[in-house]
């Protein structure tokens, strides 16, 4: 299970959220250049970003500092936040990144999301936000009521295959991830890649989401709090 860490980019800073919501945020580096070289001196080579500018704002207000970790640090990155058209998807990838997490644009756009699939299968992440069984979309304000399949297996029949999904009831909330959904999810969906967000507190739960045999866990306030080191992360980190 590849351990994935995660940064979080608001105004220039590494911050967290609480459950999305812009009006608690802790930030807890202002260099993320800083950071990302933890995780590069750890042994990581692969990390999470979520631009939370361009959540807002679909302006990319971060990707320099993005493309700089990627220069200076040697990382892959792989992000999402205000990702809305095929036009964004083909800048990020021309920008280097290694993968496009996207949400609200394959609800809202679906023609552009299944041509980004069909165009850059290994780059293209579905993110799947749900929020007590239904997926949320739009800054987590909506949930659809389409059963998942119904939504997913058009995807994966044009060449979907990765999927971040977070139990938004859990991101940044240290209560655990959502175990039972993830066993699910891989159950139902088993030729996905998939890939764990919201909830890790401790190593014990990055031992248990790997015994379900996750492609994945993203990993950020857990991280932050000091509640897991990075040796211990990269002692569970193995390359898929």
């Amino acid at each position: 299970m590849k351990i994935i860490p995660a940064i979080d980019l608001l105004d220039g800073q590494v911050i967290r959220l609480e459950k999305g919501d812009y009006t608690k945020k802790t930030v807890y580096n202002h260099n993320p250049i800083d950071e990302a070289l933890k995780f590069k001196t750890a042994g990581f080579s692969h990390i999470h970003i979520v631009d939370l500018n361009g959540a807002k704002s679909g302006q990319f207000e971060n990707l320099p500092i993005i493309r700089q970790i990627i220069d200076e640090a040697g990382l892959s990155v792989q992000t999402g936040g205000g990702v809305r058209s095929l036009a964004d998807i083909e800048l990020l990838i021309d920008a280097g990144l290694s993968g496009v997490i996207c949400s609200s644009m394959a609800v809202k756009k679906p023609d552009e999301w299944m041509e980004a699939v069909k165009k850059y299968p290994d780059e293209m992440i579905l993110g799947l936000d749900l929020k007590d069984g239904k997926m949320a979309y739009g800054g987590w304000l909506k949930t659809s009521d389409e059963p998942i399949e119904y939504f997913l297996n058009p995807m994966i029949k044009a060449g979907l295959q990765t999927v971040l999904s977070t139990d938004i009831s859990r991101d940044g909330m240290l209560s655990g991830p959502n175990v039972e959904m993830y066993k699910d999810l891989r159950e139902q969906f088993p030729q996905l890649n998939w890939i764990a967000s919201g909830g890790v507190a401790g190593l014990d739960d990055l031992v248990t989401l790997q015994a379900h045999k996750l492609f994945g866990v993203v990993v950020g306030k857990a991280y932050y709090e000091g509640h897991i080191r990075l040796d211990e992360m990269v002692s569970l980190h193995i390359e898929n």
